[in-house]
């Protein structure tokens, strides 16, 4: 017979304890120590990742080939995974409840159907029934698309060998669970078993795995953050409930680049791809107002026009209040302390607070000048030309750094229609200016103000 022991672990770290404590070591949080039973004894035996991969191999003798890659006819979520599905790739999706990752990933599947690739879709939450229901809406329906409702592991991988489906989406990973797992489906052994068992089909069987992980309070993934190392992508479906918009990021992909996003619109029969995101972020702009700017931000390989917003008004305390939504918070008191030393501008006694329009995260430093520039029109309220587009990184000395891919920042702000960019003076050579939109090179940020607000 094998020996039951009991443990405690952390449902945030994955911390293991054998008694209880009120305070994880691990991460330092609080009532996160869940019992769980192990089993000692048992007999399991895992197969190789790679068949034949028994003895070591010199590098130079393995022949490197390009993964072929499996499109799903969505754009934007080709773009995001890299250019397409990898077969045997492992890929996890995340998102708050409501936001769309079960009609992401079943409109996904029936764009991977309709190429005569079988795909395979698991539901532990949802019954065969309510599954249908959600497909008719949405318009969803192939032969190659079939749906199995089971949350125990050792069935799923029986019908995944049998079926040899290209793709497989399971919805979700804290509703399935290995029967020699003692503890509770969605605990931080079965997910990290079962997503274990996951990736190993994944790779002997040549098969593409979606998983679908809830997200705590915090906006993580639940369960351990062992969990987004194990898995080859992690994308997190962002946005809010009671908007139409989506954005889907990637925060991990071993087959393709980290930056790019995908936006997509919330309609009624389900989601529909946004082609041109700047003219989306930009629809509801208020022109000629102060306090408000345009910036050309790179997202991925495609530049993306957004509006910035600062507003400052005096502060009734000994100590102004400063808010960023959309950009990083140190970023902008360090903006603004340059202001103050090499512009003149004294903001000691104002409370500021600077916005992204849309609801989209910047994080790259050519977006500084834009900052300085919506923070200096508000604190002189002065309003600013609508069709400006600011782009450069700020020192702390005062200058205005060049940036990377500028043609393509200007050819996109000529494309919407604006018709001056200000850009650093060290990006002025080197390309061909478009016809039809003035670029302008500025050297330090007292020469941008004059620029853009008239001294």
């Amino acid at each position: 017979m094998a020996k039951i022991k009991t443990k405690f672990v952390c449902q945030d770290c994955g911390y293991e304890s054998p008694k209880w404590m009120g305070k994880c070591p691990g991460c330092g949080k609080w009532n996160t120590l869940v019992e769980e039973f192990e089993s000692k004894g048992a007999n399991r035996s895992y197969p190789s990742i790679e068949k034949g991969n028994s003895q070591p191999f010199s590098i130079t003798k393995i022949v490197g080939e390009e993964e072929p890659r499996l499109f799903t006819d969505m754009q934007e979520l080709d773009r995001v995974l890299g250019g397409g599905i990898v077969p045997g790739s492992l890929v996890l999706v995340g998102g708050d409840p409501g936001i769309g990752k079960s009609t992401l990933l079943l409109q996904t599947s029936q764009h991977v159907a309709k190429k005569n690739h079988k795909v395979l879709y698991i539901s532990g939450e949802e019954s065969l029934r309510q599954i249908k229901l959600r497909a008719d809406r949405l318009g969803v329906g192939h032969s190659e698309l079939y749906v199995f409702a089971e949350t125990n592991l050792l069935l799923l991988e029986q019908q995944i060998e049998s079926f040899h489906p290209a793709v497989v989406i399971i919805d979700s990973i804290q509703t399935i669970f290995h029967p020699d797992i003692t503890s509770a489906p969605g605990s931080v052994s079965q997910v990290r078993e079962c997503t274990s068992h996951l990736m190993r089909l994944a790779k002997t069987k040549d098969v593409a795995i979606f998983i679908v992980g809830h997200v705590t309070k915090e906006g993580s993934i639940a369960g351990p953050r062992m969990l987004e190392h194990m898995v080859d992508a992690v994308l997190y479906f962002e946005g809010e409930r009671h908007h139409s918009y989506r954005i889907l990021r990637a925060v991990k992909n071993r087959f393709g680049s980290t930056n790019e996003i995908g936006i997509f619109e919330m309609v009624e029969l389900g989601l529909r791809e946004v082609t041109n995101p700047s003219e989306m972020f930009l629809s509801e702009r208020a022109s000629g107002v102060a306090g408000s700017i345009v910036v050309a931000s790179m997202e991925g390989t495609r530049p993306v026009l957004v509006e910035l917003q600062a507003l400052l008004t005096p502060t009734g305390f000994a100590t102004p209040r400063r808010m960023a939504t959309g950009v990083d918070y140190n970023r902008v008191t360090m903006i603004m302390a340059v202001l103050e030393k090499r512009a003149g501008l004294l903001m000691q006694n104002q409370d500021a607070y600077v916005n992204v329009a849309g609801g989209v995260r910047l994080d790259e430093p050519a977006i500084d000048l834009a900052i300085a520039m919506c923070l200096a029109s508000s604190f002189r309220d002065r309003k600013t030309n609508p069709y400006d587009v600011v782009i450069g990184e700020i020192g702390l000395t005062g200058e205005v750094r060049g940036v990377s891919r500028i043609e393509q920042r200007v050819k996109e702000a000529k494309k919407l229609g604006f018709r001056r960019v200000i850009i650093p003076h060290k990006n002025l050579s080197g390309w061909d200016y478009p016809s039809g939109i003035e670029v302008i090179g500025v050297k330090d940020i007292s020469e941008a103000l004059r620029e853009t607000l008239g001294g």
